[in-house]
């Protein structure tokens, strides 16, 4: 076996060692009190395929993956999809709502900038909730179908790409939520709250970060082994992805038109109205807010509107939520 775990050490190891474990262990359906029972003796006991779980393990405990084919050979594919079905649950109806309520409680809500947050933050899970139900939909039943031997015209990279949100985007724009709130939010008595929601954001977002890269690599090499199994009737051609350009980053300060467009986002109008309002094409306010996000590495209304308060571009009266 790969990797720095093995079957027949103890269970209590295991978490002992990275307190990560435990959120990795819940789901897969595994709970405390296995004693001194080895890793096999517990996945024996939970139903659970040990190879699998120790793979997992090792995977996230290693950052290498050089042997990631041999580790997706040894894992058991439905064992897996139930694993990455429970972290979604985990996710959105457990670990973000709570991370809301302890922000709730850590911020003045009287405050402007304080309700922007919550905005933002509400649109990250919002757009994390979109992302796992897309995959719940269209990811988990495709590759379901493909375990009873049967396949369509789309293959795993065909359905992924057809969703527009991606795994980065939405790391960035939980980044930019830790940036705002370090960079703009006054502290006050209730500091010490904010410190451990902000905590808080950091684990979820290593948890995240870890779930998607194991999505991205072992589980999509899983199903890539099963695309190519002889036992399905399909072409064995991948269709060929194309690599987007990457545009080059603009530098320097934001420009008065730049601005302004901040300004007119912060008031809450739509490219067209921003379009009107400054005499200009709609395409050009879009490349304005391109601009502007690369510039300041903010891609959010919430968190332009925050910019455009903190750096005195409208007064807070002007902002429209």
């Amino acid at each position: 076996m790969i990797g720095r775990y093995h079957e027949n050490d103890p269970m209590s190891d295991v978490i002992s060692d990275d307190y990560r474990m435990l959120q990795m262990i819940s789901r897969f359906g595994i709970t405390l009190g296995f004693g001194d029972q080895t890793v096999a003796q517990t996945c024996q006991q939970a139903n659970i395929d040990t190879q699998t779980f120790l793979t997992v393990v090792n995977f996230l405990q290693d950052t290498n993956h050089a042997h990631i084919t041999e580790m997706a050979e040894r894992i058991d594919l439905p064992t897996m999809l139930r694993y990455l079905k429970n972290s979604h649950t985990y996710f959105i109806d457990h670990r973000l709502p709570q991370i809301r309520r302890r922000l709730i409680q850590a911020i003045d809500m009287s405050s402007q900038i304080a309700v922007l947050i919550m905005k933002f933050y509400d649109e990250y899970v919002a757009e994390v909730t979109r992302h796992m139900q897309y995959e719940d939909a269209h990811v988990h039943p495709y590759v379901e179908q493909l375990l009873q031997g049967h396949i369509g015209q789309q293959r795993l990279a065909d359905i992924t790409s057809q969703h527009e949100g991606s795994h980065s985007s939405i790391d960035r724009s939980l980044t930019e939520l830790k940036s705002i709130i370090i960079k703009y939010y006054p502290s006050d008595q209730r500091a010490t709250l904010l410190n451990d929601a902000l905590m808080d954001i950091y684990m979820v977002e290593e948890d995240f970060l870890n779930h998607c890269h194991m999505e991205d690599t072992l589980f999509a090499h899983c199903v890539h082994m099963l695309e190519q199994s002889p036992m399905l009737s399909t072409p064995s051609d991948e269709p060929d992805t194309a690599q987007a350009s990457t545009a080059a980053i603009p530098e320097g300060p934001l420009s008065d038109r730049e601005q302004e467009v901040i300004r007119l986002v912060a008031m809450g109008l739509s490219n067209k109205e921003i379009a009107e309002r400054m005499f200009i094409a709609v395409n050009t306010v879009m490349t304005h807010r391109r601009n502007i996000s690369r510039k300041l590495d903010i891609h959010s209304t919430a968190g332009l509107t925050i910019y455009a308060i903190v750096n005195g571009l409208i007064n807070v009266e002007e902002v429209h939520l």
